[in-house]
């Protein structure tokens, strides 16, 4: 005699396959772009893949930076013909530039963080006028040097000082192109989710490269004014 068994119900994909499908950020499944789903991206891999970017590239700058302090030191120590410079004082000036520049990009970090676009934007564009304003005054006191006579061969210790402070340039003119590029990704992506969280990643990694470079030139101002 066949058994029947009350009260059962048909197995479904459901039950089978245990739960219900994922929800991306609009609450309907997949988040969506452009009109075509798609799956959810891993931002914090692409923001830990930033970060460490950064500093894989931070190890190489503060590896030569610091070949370039030994060697200043141990010449400095054993030359005869070191000749001390008077510091201009517009590096006073430079060097408050750039201390109140990673105020203000911090500031702009967390801006984004709080989905204030416009306030990130331009907060990020005074940053970028502080950073060149430090490079403007880096020149002037080149040209301060100049006019008095002092060139990179005049002796040992101008020729660190022209070295030193050129590379930290160059390699502050590479965060300034960064942070340009971040103000306006943010302007255009401003209703992507996606693209936007892409910039708080890059924001993040381009702040901890511009607090280096901060922290680099204070290092570098007392290393050539005040260590014999």
């Amino acid at each position: 005699m066949a058994t029947t068994v009350t009260g059962a119900r048909p197995l479904t994909k459901t039950a089978i396959g245990g739960g219900p499908k994922p929800r991306g950020p609009n609450g309907n499944g997949a988040p969506k772009r452009n009109g075509h789903e798609r799956a959810f991206p891993d931002f914090q891999s692409s923001a830990n893949r930033y970060r460490i970017g950064t500093w894989v590239a931070l190890a190489s700058i503060l590896m030569m930076f610091t070949a370039l302090s030994s060697a200043y030191i141990v010449r400095a120590a054993s030359s005869n013909d070191w000749q001390p410079l008077k510091m201009p004082r517009i590096l006073l000036l430079s060097t408050a530039l750039i201390l109140i520049s990673s105020g203000t990009l911090e500031t702009a970090r967390r801006k984004l963080k709080s989905a204030s676009h416009s306030a990130h934007r331009r907060w990020l564009l005074v940053t970028v006028a502080l950073g060149f304003g430090f490079l403007g005054s880096q020149l002037l006191a080149w040209r301060q040097f100049v006019q008095q006579g002092i060139y990179v061969a005049s002796n040992p210790h101008s020729s660190f000082f022209y070295l030193l402070t050129a590379t930290h340039g160059a390699h502050l003119l590479g965060g300034l192109i960064a942070l340009v590029y971040l103000a306006f990704r943010v302007r255009a992506a401003r209703e992507d989710y996606f693209a936007v969280e892409k910039a708080q990643a890059g924001t993040d990694a381009v702040t901890i490269y511009w607090h280096f470079m901060d922290f680099l030139w204070l290092y570098l101002f007392v290393l050539l004014f005040f260590v014999r």
